[in-house]
């Protein structure tokens, strides 16, 4: 079926997620909220499609849109994921989810009790690099994974849009909120089991451009999943280096490192890495983020009022309970269960 969709906030993220929308084939953008007023004619010029601009968001909800599209300040997506689910309409959300377990899992909530399809924006989990990175483990091209790494490498600074509300703790949140959450994410992907136990670290750089954070901007967490397995994150947002997604999987036939295999089980070993022909997540601009692949896919999976696959908000969720409790190990200096987020 064809879907009318509204966007709440009118930034950076909101121009792409508007044409990645349009891009779709069932997806048209129709409405959009921000708290400044905007032009119908300018908005619809610039994306292609009718669209009528609102500064009440209750008004825009009334309207006969059916998917809305969340590209505000993280510390809004509670109150206004909530009102559009209350509405009736799908959900689009930019990440994160929100800035603590009790918004995340209100989101969720509100979801669920009103029968809403939702997914959360963690895009990388459609980029070639993990599309391939998954294909290949379900394969077992390196076997039964034991040990994982995915790191994030992105120096968040004034150069970048994201920096000028980034760096409080009110929107920003934690270097993982923020970005690394990212990582993160794609790890639980490709470890493909429940984390059971974290242990996290932070430090900061000492260059005058991040001591603006009012948070950490580096962290290292070690996870420790049910089977047995381990794995480790970094999140860094006060890099000075290009971005870099950094992989590396470890298994009992072999290993990959980013774009990079050596196999047992496939005869993929000569002393030296096998190179893949994938495309690897090499930027942090939205303008390079694959939107469309993923919200097509979504929109796919509610034409047949099924969740969609990789980033429902189920599990979305299963990884920003991971995400707050690497936050708090790091705050208290103490390993932290899971478990702790009820």
């Amino acid at each position: 079926m064809a879907y009318k969709v509204g966007i709440i906030g009118y930034g950076w993220a909101a121009t792409a997620h508007a044409d990645a929308i349009n891009g779709t084939e069932q997806g048209s953008v129709a409405a959009v909220f921000s708290s400044r007023p905007l032009n119908d004619a300018e908005v619809s010029a610039a994306h292609g499609s009718e669209i009528t601009t609102y500064t009440s968001l209750e008004e825009m909800l009334k309207s006969d849109i059916d998917v809305v599209s969340i590209t505000s300040y993280p510390d809004q997506h509670r109150e206004q994921a909530i009102a559009a689910a209350n509405a009736g309409k799908h959900i689009i959300l930019e990440k994160p989810m929100a800035l603590n377990w009790e918004d995340c899992r209100a989101i969720y909530d509100a979801v669920v009790a009103n029968g809403v399809k939702a997914c959360v924006c963690f895009e990388l989990r459609f980029i070639s690099q993990m599309m391939t990175t998954s294909h290949l483990l379900e394969q077992g091209m390196i076997g039964d994974l034991h040990y994982g790494e995915i790191d994030y490498y992105h120096g968040i600074g004034p150069w970048y849009g994201q920096y000028r509300w980034n760096t409080t703790t009110e929107k920003g949140g934690s270097s993982l909120l923020s970005a690394g959450c990212h990582a993160l994410d794609a790890l639980l992907l490709c470890m493909g089991d429940k984390v059971e136990e974290v242990t996290s670290y932070a430090t900061q750089s000492k260059h005058e451009i991040f001591q603006k954070y009012e948070y950490k901007t580096t962290t290292a967490s070690l996870l420790k999943f049910s089977n047995g397995a381990v794995g480790k994150v970094a999140s860094v947002i006060d890099c000075i280096q290009p971005y870099y997604l950094h992989t590396h999987l470890v298994g009992s036939e072999g290993s990959l490192l980013d774009n990079k295999v050596y196999s047992n089980s496939f005869g993929l070993r000569d002393k030296k890495w096998t190179e893949l022909p994938m495309a690897m997540a090499d930027s942090g601009d939205v303008a390079d983020h694959p939107y469309q692949a993923q919200f097509q896919a979504f929109f796919d999976a509610t034409d047949k009022g099924e969740d969609m696959p990789r980033t429902s908000i189920a599990e979305a969720l299963e990884t920003f309970r991971v995400v707050f409790a690497c936050d708090r190990s790091a705050a208290e200096g103490r390993p932290v269960k899971t478990s702790e987020f009820v």
